[in-house]
């Protein structure tokens, strides 16, 4: 069974009366965590798509981008792109059930908060109810505002850089302790990191322009430019 099957399946439990809370308690240990993890984007980004009051063709490339579909799973994606947009459901307990599931600190929790981000900005606009969207969705998550800050930096245009941001530490902080920060940050991100905390192939595409970043942060402030 191929995982748009998985993921057709359990929003087709949701869409039937299934509750968040059974339809994500089976999907809490690897390799079904690749599939709430493609529910999470999938389900919040098809919601937060509307908060502009528009879906454009963009933001669906967009899910393509993330996901990518083979050949012969076309039918299976499109089901599941439909299934999302009938569920009722409200975003913030698609939210809770996600943060539930995999627990306060869990980095994959940042990963869903970047894909939605790459959905957002597809069209070109940061509308403002996208903003408060995703605010809500990671204060859900619990990140903080600086984790946040950092996030909305790497993706959103014209939006000032604050190299600081991205590394999660404050303007000033002695050059020793931005170098530990830097490491963690890179560790954490390592591909091998990624696949032992069951999180799916997208996950690892989206950490590459997060690792690019976290280096050019670091450059920056190891430079002194910052």
């Amino acid at each position: 069974m191929s995982i748009w099957t998985r993921i057709a399946d359990a929003l087709s439990a949701l869409v039937s009366g299934e509750t968040l809370a059974a339809v994500f308690d089976k999907l809490r240990t690897p390799p079904e965590r690749t599939v709430a993890f493609a529910i999470a984007v999938i389900a919040l980004g098809a919601k937060m798509a509307k908060a502009d009051g528009l879906v454009t063709r963009n933001e669906v490339s967009a899910f393509r981008e993330v996901f990518e579909i083979p050949a012969g799973e076309e039918a299976n994606a499109a089901r599941v792109f439909n299934l999302a947009r009938q569920d009722v459901a409200g975003f913030e307990e698609y939210a809770g059930r996600i943060a539930g599931m995999y627990g306060e600190g869990d980095k994959a929790l940042c990963h869903i908060v970047e894909g939605l981000f790459h959905i957002a900005v597809a069209d070109g606009d940061y509308h403002p109810n996208e903003d408060t969207f995703l605010q809500r969705v990671a204060e859900i998550f619990g990140l903080t505002e600086r984790e946040f800050r950092a996030i909305r930096t790497r993706f959103v245009p014209n939006t000032p850089p604050d190299p600081w941001a991205v590394l999660g530490v404050e303007p000033g902080t002695p050059l020793d302790e931005v170098r530990a920060a830097w490491r963690a940050l890179v560790r954490d991100g390592h591909p091998d990191q990624l696949v032992a905390r069951g999180l799916p192939e997208e996950a690892v595409k989206l950490a590459q322009a997060r690792l690019q970043a976290i280096n050019a942060a670091w450059d920056e402030i190891a430079a002194g430019r910052a």
